[in-house]
């Protein structure tokens, strides 16, 4: 009796520190912001949410922000895009389709510029949650004392231009001071609905999630098969450890 009940306790024991090492880093990730953040869906399986990213990522951001962790082919081939695709409309400098995802911003010009050199994105998806990520994208507003023009509810003082404002269009502090404001879109600007870009957005965040992890759906899928197997071991383990105490008592 004494046995079993040391194994079981032994047990709970590793449960509660299981669940002390997942979930105080989530909570840590949750805290990241003392701004209310927008829930975002993700998913690195759909592929045509993640084209779409890639996509709109490489207009807008890859001229600032390198990935230089990944390579074209490599995101090609996870996101079934063919390479030659890849060469005609994303590739448009020496790079092959083979290279590092880097942009051909220097680094003292990107200080001259921004105040700092832009900083790769690679790891950005984990780094960030993707509710950060995507509040963020979405809560630059008008702000005439900043030198590019714009504020970000979500980072004050940021020292990055609104690269999507051509989609989005002007967005203002409606009520409340900077450190609080509610924003309004102005109606009649950008090339997008409100709608509209925030499912551009959520494709732009979903593709930065699969980029820092492209071997995630891969890590997914077999975690399945492992935890099937331990499953099974510890039928046999237990009804193992049965036979040795029932020798002993």
């Amino acid at each position: 009796v004494t046995g079993r009940w040391i194994t079981w306790k032994q047990l709970v024991l590793s449960i509660g520190l299981l669940a002390v090492l997942v979930f105080l880093p989530l909570k840590a990730v949750g805290a990241e912001s003392s701004v209310p953040l927008d829930h975002v869906e993700v998913d690195v399986k759909d592929q045509d949410s993640l084209q779409n990213g890639f996509k709109y990522y490489m207009s807008y951001c890859s001229s600032c922000h390198s990935l230089q962790y990944a390579r074209y082919e490599r995101t090609a081939n996870d996101l079934g895009i063919p390479n030659d695709v890849i060469l005609d409309s994303v590739i448009f400098n020496e790079h092959q389709i083979g290279d590092l995802m880097e942009n051909s911003m220097s680094t003292d010009n990107a200080k001259n510029w921004f105040g700092a050199a832009p900083p790769d994105l690679t790891l950005i998806g984990r780094v960030r949650s993707p509710e950060w990520l995507y509040t963020y994208l979405r809560t630059f507003y008008a702000d005439s004392s900043r030198p590019w023009g714009v504020n970000n509810v979500v980072f004050p003082n940021v020292g990055m231009p609104n690269v999507l404002h051509e989609l989005k269009g002007d967005v203002v502090c409606a009520g409340g001071d900077m450190a609080h404001c509610e924003l309004e879109h102005v109606d009649g600007t950008g090339s997008m609905t409100p709608e509209e870009f925030d499912n551009t957005v959520a494709d732009i965040v979903n593709f930065l999630y699969y980029i820092g992890e492209p071997v995630r759906a891969q890590r997914e899928y077999m975690g399945f098969f492992v935890l099937g197997f331990l499953a099974i071991l510890f039928v046999f383990t237990s009804l193992l450890n049965r036979e040795y105490w029932k020798k002993i008592h």
